[in-house]
């Protein structure tokens, strides 16, 4: 039923924004990302997943085999500079990705490279493990985790909105690309399970995220990770490496109203809650 509710709203939210809607710009999303095989190699954690979701925004994905964590990254062309989030989890050479995708990117479009700003969905350690790979580089500004990046970025031409939500992490943060709606969330919002460490600062953090979004239009919320099947209520345990029937890595803002309004009926009693797409998973539970 909230769920059901949740996706409502979402239409109505677009129909009220018909005009903001239509001028957002379009990308494609696969139907499955094989991060790895059923037998891992040495060769297969090197390898990356990038696809591009249009010419101006590519979706990075760290192989299994080289960590269980799988996180997404994700590069963001603005005119004057590129937006990198997060480096990554393994013991991999994910500037050397990052930098053919540049590389690509700046022949395409016959134009230098531009400066790169590497920023964090938050501090965890599968989100910065590439750090020291972009550090003391020329054309490279690196940011920590939870560094003041002020209210918006601006790229050169393309703004991305910097949204502090705390509740995952004390560092976590969002990004919102106005050019095409699409919302990154982090570990704080994924098809997986929310590990919630401050149940307070997470539940008025998604609300944030819900008043943010009633008046902006949301394409995609993209988080970091994939940790749901294609099976509603049904997630991978931990450590899996292989996840040949993975959930999309898409969800909606019904996803995030549906979230909102069963953390609101818990209270100040935090539980562990399988949704459709999402668990709540609170570090601390009540007995």
């Amino acid at each position: 039923m909230l769920r059901a509710v949740g996706l409502i709203l979402t239409f109505l939210t677009v129909e009220v924004f018909p005009a903001l809607a239509q001028s957002l710009e379009p990308g494609t999303l696969p139907r499955q990302w094989p991060a790895s095989g059923p037998e891992c190699t040495p060769a297969a954690a090197e390898q990356w997943q990038v696809h591009a979701y249009n010419p101006d925004l590519y979706i990075l994905r760290e192989s299994g085999c080289s960590n269980y964590e799988k996180p997404f990254l994700y590069l963001i062309f603005g005119q004057d500079r590129v937006l990198l989030e997060d480096t990554g989890a393994g013991k991999t050479d994910v500037a050397k990705v990052v930098a053919s995708v540049i590389n690509d990117w700046s022949a395409r479009n016959k134009r230098p490279a531009p400066k790169l700003l590497v920023v964090h969905s938050h501090g965890h350690g599968d989100h910065i493990a590439g750090d020291k790979l972009f550090a003391n580089r020329d054309g490279v500004e690196l940011t920590k985790p939870g560094a003041p990046l002020g209210d918006v970025i601006d790229l050169g031409g393309r703004l991305i909105d910097v949204l502090p939500i705390p509740g995952h992490d004390t560092a976590s943060t969002a990004f919102y690309d106005r050019r095409t709606g699409l919302l990154l969330t982090g570990d704080t919002v994924y098809p997986g399970r929310l590990y919630i460490t401050d149940f307070p600062a997470f539940v008025a953090s998604i609300g944030k995220l819900v008043d943010f979004t009633a008046t902006r239009p949301v394409a995609h919320i993209l988080g970091t990770h994939i940790e749901q099947s294609r099976t509603p209520f049904v997630d991978y345990v931990v450590r899996t490496v292989h996840q040949p029937d993975e959930h999309v890595l898409e969800l909606s803002r019904g996803d995030l109203l549906e979230l909102h309004a069963e953390l609101i009926a818990m209270k100040d009693k935090p539980t562990r809650k399988l949704l459709r797409s999402i668990t709540i998973f609170p570090r601390r539970v009540l007995p």
